[in-house]
């Protein structure tokens, strides 16, 4: 856990559930790609950092996930460094209960208030400032947070952040989170197309050819798409849907998983019925979706 791998002449990542990117500017300065789940893991990269004889010249962040800047308040007391990020997932970094009130939809009980959802705060300077290194390239892609970003290093290593999940992931979970489906498959559109010399995801494995794994995680969202139809085909409340996904995929439910899958779920009602798939009334005082 935590090894350092070489993904390209000047990218590396930290082997972690959420990978930690590490972009060598010089034989001195390195970025981080995203500070990490918790402190323990910003310690590990700081540690990484100075086993190399490189120092942290700032840690720039794909999205608001607290699994990618839970680490930053650690980072940044230690070291003073800058964390970039920009708009809405600046605004929850520097103020992270914005992420689970948003995923349960009001003030997060406490069961939802622990460090998988919830970072310590951290200040940020936007991607714009003069001192962001501007020979990284960074790539909108939206659909799994609000405008989650990938970076493109100059030797052509692309960190791809949470827009794909592993095949692992993809059979463990019933729903993988999502907040903008639309948007999402049209992230998977521009990943499947890209050509980069290596590709970084933050939970799957490092690889020269992403189409494969695009393909499946777009194919898994068809099928959940399918199936929530199927379920709605006489009319079906909110939570009678999500209860039979989860039967449906032999998963337990949680209450973070009743949280975030029903977050997600609520999306692909919200998509589907854009979509003109479904249809939503109020009947006997609860909404009823029903297929169209």
């Amino acid at each position: 856990m935590y090894e350092l791998m070489q993904a390209g002449p000047c990218s590396y990542y930290l082997e972690c559930p959420a990978k930690i990117g590490v972009y060598l500017k010089n034989d001195k300065d390195a970025y981080l790609i995203d500070g990490g789940s918790d402190a323990t893991a910003g310690k590990k990269a700081l540690q990484a950092l100075e086993a190399n004889g490189w120092s942290l010249a700032g840690v720039l962040i794909t999205h608001s996930n607290a699994d990618h800047i839970g680490g930053n308040h650690l980072l940044q007391s230690r070291t003073g460094c800058r964390i970039y990020c920009s708009g809405c997932e600046a605004a929850i970094t520097e103020n992270p209960i914005l992420s689970p009130s948003f995923v349960y939809g009001g003030f997060p009980f406490s069961d939802l208030r622990h460090k998988f959802l919830l970072a310590q705060p951290s200040r940020v300077t936007p991607f714009s400032d003069p001192s962001f290194p501007h020979e990284v390239e960074i790539i909108p892609l939206p659909g799994h947070c609000f405008e989650m970003v990938g970076f493109r290093t100059p030797d052509d290593t692309m960190y791809l952040a949470d827009c794909v999940c592993s095949e692992q992931t993809l059979s463990k979970y019933a729903v993988t989170f999502l907040y903008d489906i639309a948007a999402h498959l049209q992230t998977l559109d521009k990943v499947e197309a890209m050509q980069a010399a290596a590709f970084v995801p933050a939970h799957a494995p490092a690889t020269e050819d992403i189409a494969p794994l695009v393909r499946a995680n777009r194919a898994r969202i068809y099928d959940l798409a399918e199936f929530i139809l199927s379920q709605a085909k006489y009319g079906a409340h909110f939570e009678q849907i999500l209860q039979a996904i989860f039967n449906h995929y032999d998963q337990h439910m949680t209450l973070e998983q009743y949280a975030l899958a029903g977050n997600t779920v609520r999306s692909y009602l919200s998509w589907l019925k854009e979509q003109g798939r479904l249809r939503v009334e109020i009947a006997d005082n609860l909404p009823v979706w029903t297929a169209v």
